[in-house]
């Protein structure tokens, strides 16, 4: 199924794979975060905030930056004067919002898809936001998103993998490890319930963002998006950058259908179009 982000707030989730934070060099950003758990993820951040209407823009509540629709199905634009640009691959939750007096009371996701939080690695930014969106085609997710029966364990992202490549001069590379959906550090009913939290709690703190305002901004949203989580990386994915001409591939597949090396030969053949597949294939472009 198409769903279209424009109107619905959009957020990523850090640090809910472990050792992925270490390997993009930004441990050190969350040493002062408090969190429940050691292996509980770190901060919501936003990527995308659409006003409602009638409300203008407004530095002091919402950098202006994170009203730039950010998300590309088809390329991502290099941006000037970085240099470290890195896939993300992740899935992503578009979810129904049920609000009790101006509260977050329950998250109900209705729809996965392969999701690229693309980020700019680069020293000194304050925000985790500010390595995210740098405007248009900086973010990709999937034209063809799956529905979710039910978000509990046995459900369908019980049955799906993250897989991501880097295709460069027509060679095929993994990027990140393919990866269960099941294995991320929180999910089901406890992630609904962290997400809750920090839609409704979360603090302006280092690197963390108070993200109750924007929603307040948005006009008290019924729908946003949420990506879940970066994997770890493969060796190749951790020490290499994007550059002109490369492909971006994220495939979120069920792993009682398709092994590994089947989804790698349908990205060298160009074979991405199965129902069962939730395929993001972006070209690396210089604006």
């Amino acid at each position: 199924m198409y769903i279209d982000l424009h109107s619905m707030p959009c957020f990523g989730v850090a640090g809910n794979f472990t050792g992925h934070l270490e390997q993009a060099g930004e441990a050190k950003d969350f040493v002062n975060v408090k969190t429940a758990e050691a292996s509980a993820p770190k901060a919501l951040f936003p990527t995308y905030i659409p006003l409602a209407p009638g409300v203008c823009v407004d530095e002091n509540f919402i950098p202006v930056f994170l009203h730039n629709y950010p998300f590309d199905s088809e390329k991502i634009i290099f941006p000037k004067g970085e240099q470290k640009l890195q896939i993300e691959p992740e899935c992503a939750l578009v979810c129904d919002v049920s609000w009790k007096a101006e509260r977050v009371v329950s998250l109900e996701p209705k729809a996965f898809a392969a999701s690229n939080d693309c980020s700019i690695r680069k020293e000194g930014a304050k925000k985790i936001s500010l390595k995210k969106n740098w405007g248009a085609s900086s973010k990709g997710f999937s034209s063809n998103a799956l529905a979710v029966d039910r978000f509990v364990p046995r459900g369908i992202l019980d049955r799906y993998r993250i897989a991501s490549f880097l295709v460069r001069d027509g060679n095929v590379n993994a990027y990140g490890e393919d990866s269960a959906i099941r294995d991320y550090s929180y999910l089901y009913e406890k992630l609904s319930a962290w997400i809750v939290d920090r839609l409704n709690s979360q603090q302006n703190e280092g690197p963390a963002e108070y993200i109750y305002s924007y929603l307040q901004r948005a006009g008290f949203p019924t729908q946003v998006m949420i990506s879940i989580g970066a994997t770890r990386y493969t060796d190749f994915g951790e020490h290499t950058f994007l550059q002109q001409g490369d492909k971006s591939v994220v495939v979120l597949y069920p792993e009682d259908k398709y092994f590994h090396e089947d989804i790698a030969l349908c990205v060298k053949e160009n074979k991405l179009d199965a129902e069962d597949l939730s395929a993001l294939v972006q070209e690396v472009v210089v604006g």
